[in-house]
């Protein structure tokens, strides 16, 4: 079979017409093409073998037989603010709010009660910054027939630094292979170390003040992910205060808060937690 492959291929040389062209480079494009799709199929395979098949568990898989287990978590926040107005000012207008991104780090503490439920405690520090900006129109206001008005007193600065106090409860589904999906949800206190509420000065002199106390609740979700030497949780969770948060200013008329009935935190978290 061989020579008659040799002479099969030596005669087709020869009988070749003078304008061909190797089609070399397209052949080369389809293999490459080819191989592709053949590595993109096994990978496939491969994943859903390791997602959804009963093989047997590979990683950590006494962990979550033990009472207590412990870690920490490292993340992001992006925190706001939800005001509630006065009916009877209804005439200035809304105040905007600048979100930015903020850090978080903290300890992670966590009691088994069975299967699919944990209690959770994850006390930790929230850093981040929110930006007040008020409408143009401000300039106008009555307050400043008698007071000096500066562009800057269209912005305010809020710093807020949370020693954060959750106590969580963990829903988990049953464990597959080596991942474990989770919602969690539960109640939370804050202090505010940067709150200035026992300032003395107010907006009129450039302090805008919040509250040192906030009480919140959370929802959030996740998943469990069983690596060879720790268990490995991103998660996302969402924060929203129960408390009013603001202290206004002396003046009753105020342009920065007399108009706020109510100022309300919420926020979103993004935590690796490393276990």
């Amino acid at each position: 079979m061989l020579r008659i492959y040799l002479k099969l291929l030596a005669l087709q040389q020869f009988t070749r017409p003078q304008n061909y062209k190797p089609q070399l480079n397209s052949n080369l494009v389809t293999m490459k093409r080819t191989v592709l799709v053949i590595v993109l199929l096994l990978m496939y395979t491969s994943a859903s073998a390791q997602l959804f098949s009963k093989e047997k568990i590979a990683n950590q898989e006494n962990f979550d037989k033990d009472f207590l287990t412990w870690g920490y978590f490292l993340g992001f926040n992006s925190y706001d603010f939800k005001f509630q107005y006065n009916a009877d000012q209804a005439n200035r207008p809304d105040i905007g709010v600048e979100t930015t991104i903020g850090f978080n780090v903290g300890l992670v503490g966590d009691m088994r009660i069975n299967e699919y439920l944990n209690l959770r405690f994850e006390p930790g520090l929230y850093i981040t910054r929110r930006n007040l900006e008020y409408d143009e129109t401000m300039q106008y206001d009555p307050y400043f027939y008698d007071n000096t008005y500066n562009p800057g007193d269209l912005f305010r600065e809020v710093k807020s630094t949370y020693i954060h106090f959750p106590l969580l409860l963990k829903v988990s589904t049953k464990r597959i292979n080596n991942f474990k999906p989770f919602v969690v949800g539960g109640v939370s206190t804050a202090l505010n170390l940067s709150s200035n509420e026992e300032n003395p000065d107010d907006n009129a002199s450039g302090q805008f003040r919040t509250k040192t106390g906030m009480l919140f609740y959370e929802l959030g979700f996740g998943i469990d992910f069983y690596l060879e030497w720790f268990k490995f949780t991103p998660s996302i969770r969402g924060v929203f205060a129960i408390n009013d948060e603001l202290v206004k200013d002396k003046d009753p008329q105020s342009p920065w808060t007399g108009n706020i009935d109510k100022m309300q935190t919420r926020g979103v978290f993004i935590n690796f937690t490393f276990q």
